[in-house]
């Protein structure tokens, strides 16, 4: 299947909403640490009184947009994923969610879409860390579209916010018609009684073209895109799994802790299903393209269409296949 890939990376489509409605906004702040690529660029030469490059500090450029927000301002802190949810973690946590300042942290690097960078700016880990902070939401878009939307809601959003945006060009998903809700699933296909695919991030692209294979192959399965992690869509959740009975989730981020972690957690308290986690299995990621990559661990639609053919004819079966263990090297 042909992929049309975005004109610009998500990275540049937030900052181009950002700026625009800094024109708008004069409380919107931009604070950076040598990561104007993370959306800064734009504001940076529109507003340089209100987009400041902090330096390689991000725990002081934290407090110092926690600071902002005390005083009235709309505050974005840029920087890579690696960074914001663990260099900046204990004051993300106490100066900004504790006090439940309007501080919008913006990762980019997010996921596996760091590629050569390697694990030192792979965020695998980083929706996982900060899904468990309390007043924290929690945003994974899927391509540029998707960001300009997400970005306007959360600007619009009173109070801590975290949103995952990749690297470079992301496979072209969605149109301008695109909805987004803080709190609710996108439901792509609600046709399908055998599965349920449940995505985010770069792999909605290869979770669209694993659908389409599956339905080919006379499978009927549902798509949920779930950009929002937290709070997750406990409604969409049940429903999938209630029609379905069984559940794959994907994902470019370590699946300890990540979607299919707050996935399991709502099937555990509300509608019991089998669960399928597709993503890092608790390990590091390699240097690397992030399509190469999403080859070697298994996230590209080939291999997502055999582990849902897997779980279907195994289900109910004493033999269901592991689907935790660590890929062989």
């Amino acid at each position: 299947m042909a992929v049309e890939f975005d004109k610009i990376t998500n990275r540049d489509a937030f900052g181009n909403v950002v700026a625009e409605l800094a024109e708008k906004n004069e409380d919107i702040m931009f604070l950076f640490g040598d990561t104007s690529s993370v959306g800064g660029k734009k504001i940076h030469n529109l507003f340089p009184k209100r987009a400041l490059n902090v330096g390689i500090a991000e725990q002081n450029m934290t407090l110092m947009g926690a600071g902002m927000a005390a005083c009235g301002a709309k505050v974005f802190v840029a920087t890579y994923a690696v960074f914001a949810a663990m260099r900046m973690l204990e004051q993300v946590r106490t100066f900004v969610a504790y006090s439940d300042m309007d501080v919008k942290v913006i990762a980019g690097m997010g996921g596996i879409s760091a590629g050569e960078e390697g694990v030192t700016h792979q965020g695998t880990e980083a929706v996982n860390i900060m899904r468990c902070i309390p007043n924290m939401v929690v945003v994974v878009p899927a391509d540029a579209v998707s960001t300009e939307v997400i970005t306007r809601a959360i600007t619009e959003y009173v109070g801590p916010v975290y949103m995952s945006l990749g690297k470079n060009k992301f496979p072209k998903v969605f149109d301008d018609n695109y909805k987004f809700e803080i709190g609710k699933a996108n439901i792509m296909e609600a046709n399908g009684e055998d599965a349920a695919i449940i995505c985010n991030g770069l792999v909605v692209s290869e979770c669209i073209q694993a659908q389409q294979l599956l339905c080919e192959a006379g499978y009927g399965v549902k798509l949920i895109e779930m950009p929002c992690v937290k709070p997750i869509d406990r409604d969409a959740i049940s429903w999938a799994a209630k029609e379905c009975g069984l559940i794959i989730t994907v994902e470019d981020n370590n699946i300890m802790g990540g979607l299919g972690g707050a996935v399991a957690e709502v099937l555990s308290e509300t509608y019991e299903a089998k669960l399928c986690r597709m993503g890092l299995n608790d390990r590091f990621a390699e240097s690397g393209n992030e399509f190469e990559l999403l080859d070697k661990y298994g996230l590209r639609a080939a291999a997502i269409v055999d582990k849902v053919e897997t779980m279907i004819k195994h289900r109910g079966s004493a033999s269901m296949p592991m689907i935790d263990m660590p890929l062989e090297e």
